[in-house]
């Protein structure tokens, strides 16, 4: 049987024809047609995708009662917007990197880093409405249309007849972390203007915290979440702009007095974690002590170490060379080494039983294929109480000579953490004072015991500069060092 060829016209037709059903699609702002691949409920179920990855990579803040603060701001704000049916979920990050980032379908992103550098409420509804002004006009949804597109091929599954949202799936967390255009900037900024005026805020606030975070210039975290900037990119006269609209939104509100609530603001927040977190990981003297887990091992000198929630990971200067401590699956060492050879068809050089810091363990040395180059690993698998680990060194197998003594010292090393000072340490906090008389804010802030090389930086943190004046009785940040 020799079925007809399909025609190239035909078939490139139907797929043009998709695309054009597809993408008429209104904005809920602007009410024009957009072009748009994505359904609603694809959104919010790629919003739940997100969500599911994004807490698993970077951890949720252990606060019930600031989440709570945050996710109500979230809500109210929600009911404001031009899409007022969606549910609208707000998560707080245990990251110190200054960030905050939407998903389709009104899932919001409030890293603690950034609740720790707002001064107010009106701040906060800013940035919220900023977040919820990217969910209500699509933008993370154009993208992901417009991404789609470029791959064409994830267009045909959707003329077999496959779900869309089945290719949307393969899509990778990395693309929330891409940059807005500036037009979808504005698009935001004049939203959040929008949506915080009518909840009763100064809108306006949310400019002097963006002239704050240009003269902190926050960088991304070790786990590698990107900082503000990095995924906002600020238009041109973008402060102005907000104080403008500012102005202008509240004269056609009749909005006469709007609220700022500096004060419930930082009591929300104090007592936040500040930084780096030692309980979740640190290095300190070439040694990673992570002491929730009870743990340790050396670093090897001038690596980079990449710590998330999930892993550990461990780069030399050029990248030649990895150490990765993980999870790993199985009952015991041998099962997860048995796991690990089936799942990575590795072949395998030496395995034998072994012991690591008094533990049960399992080493494996083994060639894995990847991407048409061997790599070489070294792992062993260790057993501590209910836990069970990987800690693999790797390179190309033509390099591994030069490194399998340091990928010996260093798993070899691992123990269990038993000293109670690295185990009881503390972390940084954000601590709200009261400046008891009028002053400079600098030395407001060396009267609450800040140290004079900490005096800009703490400056910042309170959204302003050490020279200008506050008055008396007024709420101040420090920052109350742990360990």
């Amino acid at each position: 049987m020799n079925p007809k060829p399909r025609c190239p016209l035909a078939a490139a037709f139907l797929i043009g024809a998709v695309v054009l059903i597809a993408s008429c699609a209104a904005n809920p702002v602007t009410g024009r047609q957009d072009f748009m691949l994505i359904s609603e409920s694809e959104e919010v179920e790629m919003g739940r995708k997100v969500d599911a990855s994004v807490t698993r990579e970077y951890g949720l803040y252990n606060d019930a009662r600031l989440t709570a603060y945050v996710a109500d701001m979230g809500r109210r704000l929600g009911k404001l917007s031009h899409r007022p049916q969606l549910e609208y979920s707000v998560k707080v990050l245990d990251s110190p990197v200054v960030n905050a980032f939407a998903a389709p379908g009104g899932y919001l992103f409030f890293t603690r880093g950034i609740l720790a550098t707002l001064n107010s409420e009106a701040e906060l509804a800013g940035v919220m409405g900023h977040e919820i002004g990217h969910v209500t006009a699509r933008h993370s949804a154009q993208q992901l249309s417009k991404a789609q597109v470029a791959q064409i091929g994830l267009i045909i599954p959707q003329v077999l007849g496959v779900p869309l949202l089945s290719s949307l799936a393969q899509v990778g967390m990395g693309l929330f972390f891409m940059k807005y255009s500036r037009d979808n900037e504005r698009e935001a900024d004049a939203l959040s203007v929008e949506y915080a005026t009518k909840a009763g805020y100064n809108a306006s606030q949310m400019a002097g915290f963006f002239e704050t975070l240009q003269r902190m210039n926050p960088q991304s975290d070790k786990s590698g979440m990107p900082a503000w900037f990095s995924t906002h990119p600020s238009p041109e006269d973008r402060e102005q702009a907000i104080k403008t609209q500012s102005q202008q939104v509240q004269r056609q509100m009749g909005v006469t007095r709007p609220r700022i609530e500096r004060e419930a603001y930082l009591r929300a927040i104090d007592g936040i974690v500040y930084g780096q977190d030692p309980r979740e990981g640190y290095v300190e003297g070439g040694m990673y002590y992570h002491p929730a887990m009870r743990i340790q091992f050396p670093v090897p000198a001038d690596w980079k170490v990449n710590d998330t929630p999930t892993a550990v990971q461990m780069a030399n200067k050029e990248k030649s060379a990895v150490i990765l401590f993980t999870g790993a699956q199985g009952k015991s060492p041998e099962e997860a080494a048995r796991t690990f050879v089936s799942k990575t068809r590795a072949r395998v050089i030496q395995s034998q039983s072994a012991r690591v810091g008094g533990l049960a363990a399992y080493r494996l040395l083994a060639d894995v294929q990847s991407g048409g180059s061997t790599i070489r690993t070294l792992t062993y698998f260790i057993q501590k109480g209910n836990g069970l680990y990987s800690f693999t060194g790797f390179s190309m197998q033509k390099n591994f000579p030069q490194y399998e003594n340091l990928f010996e010292n260093t798993l070899g090393r691992f123990a269990e953490l038993a000293d109670a000072r690295r185990i009881n340490v503390q972390p940084d906090r954000v601590r709200v004072r009261r400046a008891a008389r009028a002053d400079s804010l600098g030395n407001a802030l060396r009267s609450l015991g800040v140290p004079e090389n900490r005096i800009k930086e703490t400056a910042l943190l309170n959204g302003g500069e050490p020279e200008e004046p506050v008055p008396p009785n007024t709420l101040l940040k420090v920052v109350e060092r742990g360990r």
